[in-house]
């Protein structure tokens, strides 16, 4: 007899601000999830293991966020002359990452989404203003007409975040089409993309308590960025 999966329960303030946005979806916190958390969240953990298990939670991500796709019902013909009633993708999909941190997350979705079409956005923050800046845009041409996973690891303040979606309805992306994909997300975030942009999906795999005095995630785990691609 096998024996069942115990989930974690989300911590209050995470259930609040899942209710509060009513589109915030947060990964299952199994036992594989929450490990490997702790080891990427590990101060001293190698750069090997960060990238390793982070690659790991990002596919669990992505396979997730493809879960909220529209799919059609489809019936095939197997061989052995059978029907099979089961689904296909209701639309065409694209993924847009925010740089440069977001580019981790590029592998993943195109290991799980054959040929797709992937996008960048650069986004600073202005250093006189403290506001985010639009650096660099580059979009597949036909972005209007997809499903857009947009791709961040992290999700502080909702600053980076809100720019790029603002990039993406100016190119004539329905709010409702984007689905912001991250690993973990601050409740100040969430609170503020549900204000900004409230038909945009947001699927994380955690949620964490707070945001310091500096405006970092706490726990958190750091520059997921520097982390990942070596510059600390």
């Amino acid at each position: 007899m096998s024996t069942p999966i115990c989930t974690k329960p989300l911590p209050d303030f995470a259930e609040r601000v899942c209710t509060e946005h009513g589109l915030c979806a947060v990964l299952p916190q199994t036992p594989q999830l929450v490990a490997l958390h702790t080891i990427i969240r590990d101060k001293d953990a190698s750069r090997e293991d960060f990238i390793f298990y982070s690659d790991r939670l990002i596919r669990l991500l992505v396979e997730e966020g493809l879960n909220h796709l529209p799919y059609h019902k489809k019936t095939v013909v197997t061989p052995t002359q059978a029907e099979f009633e089961g689904y296909e993708f209701g639309s065409h999909v694209c993924g847009v990452s925010i740089v440069r941190a977001g580019e981790a997350m590029e592998a993943s979705l195109r290991s799980v989404c054959k040929s797709v079409r992937i996008g960048k956005i650069l986004i600073q923050r202005d250093e006189e203003t403290a506001l985010p800046k639009l650096i660099y845009v580059k979009l597949p041409q036909d972005i209007q007409e997809r499903k857009v996973l947009l791709l961040d690891p992290m999700l502080a303040t909702g600053g980076s975040a809100c720019r790029a979606i603002k990039v993406l309805v100016d190119h004539g992306v329905p709010e409702a089409n984007i689905v912001f994909l991250n690993l973990i997300a601050a409740p100040e975030g969430i609170r503020r993309m549900k204000a900004d942009y409230p038909k945009v999906q947001i699927i994380t795999t955690m949620i964490d308590a707070l945001l310091n005095e500096k405006k970092y995630i706490i726990p958190g785990i750091g520059d997921f960025g520097d982390r990942y691609f070596g510059t600390v």
